[in-house]
């Protein structure tokens, strides 16, 4: 028997290629080796399976980000910012979960378009006060450079959303392209003179 774990993931691979209505419960079942009424023993409805894959997919995408700065605290905040968007720009290119995230937060399905951005906006807001924090904190190296760490913060996250547009409708070039572009003038725009 396959457990609610193993459809998720099939369904994870179906929702970030296809998106909610592309995706079939069909094809997520014939996935797991089950036919397709088994998945209702573990969800109700391809509405249920979708939001638990978005609440599962946001919650790790929470802990990757929380797991970045702690674990690059050694840099100084430039690098690690500027890491931070280059890591985010790679893992769209090579991972369902990343590919789903960004699906899900521009693309919500019209059905569950409520029920998705109660996810999303907690998120997003979560996000930018712990980036605020951390430009208020500055680093080691420089200490306080931040002028203006709230309006740095979501500046950030604009910036984060340009590259992740032009992930999806461009690619990973022009994205990359983009990111050497725009990031000097974002650092020089935030930080004190």
């Amino acid at each position: 028997m396959h457990s609610s774990k193993q459809i998720l993931q099939a369904a994870l691979a179906h929702f970030a290629r296809d998106g909610y209505e592309g995706a079939s419960l069909q094809g997520i079942a014939e996935d797991c080796g089950i036919r397709k009424p088994s998945i209702y023993a573990h969800y109700s409805s391809k509405g249920d399976l979708f939001l638990q894959a978005v609440k599962d997919v946001f919650q790790r995408q929470e802990q990757n980000i929380v797991g970045f700065f702690s674990q690059h605290q050694e840099l100084s905040l430039e690098e690690m910012l500027k890491s931070f968007l280059q890591q985010r720009l790679e893992q769209y290119t090579r991972d369902d979960e990343a590919r789903f995230f960004l699906r899900v937060s521009f693309f919500p399905p019209r059905a569950l378009y409520e029920e998705v951005m109660n996810i999303v906006y907690p998120f997003l807001d979560r996000h930018e006060a712990c980036l605020s924090q951390l430009l208020a904190a500055g680093c080691p190296q420089h200490g306080r450079i931040i002028s203006r760490p709230d309006q740095a913060a979501s500046v950030f996250l604009t910036l984060l959303d340009g590259i992740h547009v032009e992930i999806l409708y461009g690619g990973e070039e022009r994205a990359a392209r983009r990111l050497a572009h725009a990031w000097p003038v974002y650092w020089q725009g935030v930080t004190r003179s």
